[in-house]
């Protein structure tokens, strides 16, 4: 049986679904804000900077941008990718020791689990080699947790890091980390960036990008379309990724090449976007304000 999905790509003259919340490298938009935020994270770890913060909304692409530096790093750096840790330290350890591809035996106690990681950062190090862990959802990280990951960092050879620390969050990890009881975390943060919302120009290069790495030969989404996505998710990528594969099948079925404006006011009006109770919308563009 072929999907409705599958028929609007062949309908589109499209070789995959453009708008997916799957997180892929290669649907990647190089933003102006992205750039900068892969900038840091670039940054933070040729300096070997001991923590390295990006945060950004929920859906701002910020685990996509992960995904890419995963790809492109160096044969000499091993990293631990840890996405949604939680529990007390010794828990921590466990998640940190498993994601280094170690053992973490059930019986361990906290001292051997911390021996162990100390014992292979410096077997790594002496091996020419660093180590990086990267916490995705690090919002979920309690402050007991946050400190411990501080003790973490203080394993060092010299002047040389054998760890680097790369929290990814929401932006209230951001708040976390600025209470006055973290002063002593905030300040080992020596590179960091906040993925800002999109604004209505950049959404309709956006929807444009990923609709070319679709395979599509033209503009399906109207100007107009474009801005009332914008409006209706906040600016949000992963939004408007939700708003614009509705507003493709909203489309197929209306039996029209290209999404207007008032295919978008379909979606939102049938209430199927739920994305968009979760949104706090900016103001609306002046185009849209004069009806354009």
């Amino acid at each position: 049986m072929v999907s409705t999905l599958d028929v609007y790509t062949s309908y589109f003259g499209l070789k995959e679904r453009p708008f997916t919340l799957v997180p892929d490298p290669d649907f990647l938009f190089w933003s102006a804000n992205h750039r900068r935020a892969f900038a840091m994270l670039e940054y933070g770890l040729v300096t070997r900077a001991p923590i390295t913060l990006i945060t950004g909304e929920v859906g701002a692409g910020k685990t996509t941008l992960l995904h890419h530096l995963l790809r492109s790093v160096e044969d000499d750096v091993r990293i631990g990718l840890i996405a949604n840790a939680h529990g007390d330290r010794g828990e921590l350890l466990r998640w940190v020791l498993l994601a280094l591809g170690q053992s973490a035996a059930s019986d361990a106690c906290y001292v051997d689990l911390f021996g162990q990681f100390q014992t292979f950062l410096i077997e790594e190090y002496a091996a020419g080699r660093r180590v990086i862990l990267i916490f995705d959802e690090a919002q979920n990280l309690s402050r007991e947790s946050l400190e411990e990951l501080r003790m973490f960092t203080n394993i060092n050879s010299n002047k040389d890091e054998l760890l680097q620390l790369v929290l990814v969050g929401q932006p209230e990890l951001r708040d976390t980390i600025r209470r006055p009881d973290l002063t002593q975390f905030a300040q080992r943060v020596a590179a960091s960036f906040h993925l800002p919302e999109m604004d209505a120009p950049m959404v309709r290069a956006y929807i444009r990008h990923r609709l070319r790495i679709a395979g599509a030969e033209s503009d399906i989404f109207s100007a107009a379309a474009c801005d009332l996505v914008c409006e209706a998710s906040g600016g949000v990528p992963r939004l408007v990724n939700q708003l614009c594969d509705l507003a493709l099948v909203y489309a197929f079925t209306r039996n029209v090449q290209r999404v207007a404006r008032s295919t978008v006011q379909q979606v939102l009006d049938d209430g199927v976007f739920f994305g968009g109770g979760a949104v706090r919308p900016g103001p609306v563009p002046q185009d849209l304000r004069m009806g354009h």
